[in-house]
């Protein structure tokens, strides 16, 4: 399995998910590429919470030659993705190649940043739009963004996700990189969600930005500033 505990965290260590965010981080690489190796770690991503977090069950069928038992992976049919827009997108598309037949729902939350981080570590998160699926307990939720940074952005969305929905099967919060003070404050404050992440970076800037990250995912798959 790759997928081993760290800390507050559960680090995907799967070879292809290390190679796909090293190319991902590369001031080199644009912006075409940049989204589609988006799209392959979501994809990748996906595949490994199948493997590391979801059961199997036997089931009777026919092949044309006999009858025979086969395997299947349980609850693909109640997974329900959250889409933390808008660095998400790229992310989720890949994840949704794993489970084709998810809900879906989205939030467009960000930091405000003209207000600048806080002493505690924190931004204010303005939220302008959500629209979920109805969850259920026996759903798996995956709320999905790249960056993990001072966790301000996830602890928001996370609120939202909850308020109104019975708390699901399983709940992941899933990045791409992760520092360190965000996995501990989303650990705090949702200490029922699962932390998944490829990578743990080392330190926030005095911008509260991930270092050495791979700088604004947002911006870098959309070509904006």
């Amino acid at each position: 399995m790759a997928i081993e505990k760290r800390g507050d965290a559960h680090l995907i260590t799967h070879a292809l998910a290390k190679d796909t965010l090293s190319r991902l981080r590369s001031v080199e690489t644009e912006q075409v590429a940049f989204r589609k190796g988006l799209v392959k770690l979501g994809r990748i991503c996906g595949y490994e919470v199948i493997d590391g977090a979801m059961g199997t069950e036997f089931v009777s069928m026919e092949t044309p030659l006999a009858e025979t038992t086969g395997e299947r992976v349980k609850g693909l049919d109640n997974v329900v993705i959250v889409n933390v827009l808008r660095a998400a997108t790229p992310f989720v598309e890949g994840l949704l190649k794993a489970f084709p037949r998810a809900k879906q729902g989205v939030i467009s939350a960000g930091r405000n940043e003209d207000a600048g981080m806080g002493e505690d570590g924190t931004f204010p998160i303005e939220i302008d739009y959500t629209k979920l699926p109805e969850i259920t307990g026996e759903d798996t939720v995956i709320v999905a963004d790249p960056m993990l940074a001072t966790g301000s952005t996830m602890c928001a969305v996370l609120d939202h996700v909850l308020a109104e929905n019975p708390e699901p099967e399983d709940l992941f919060v899933l990045s791409a990189v992760s520092a360190p003070d965000g996995l501990t404050r989303v650990a705090r404050e949702v200490p029922e969600a699962d932390l998944l992440t490829v990578a743990i970076d080392e330190e926030l800037n005095d911008e509260g930005f991930i270092v050495p990250g791979l700088g604004d995912a947002g911006d870098r798959a959309f070509r904006t500033q």
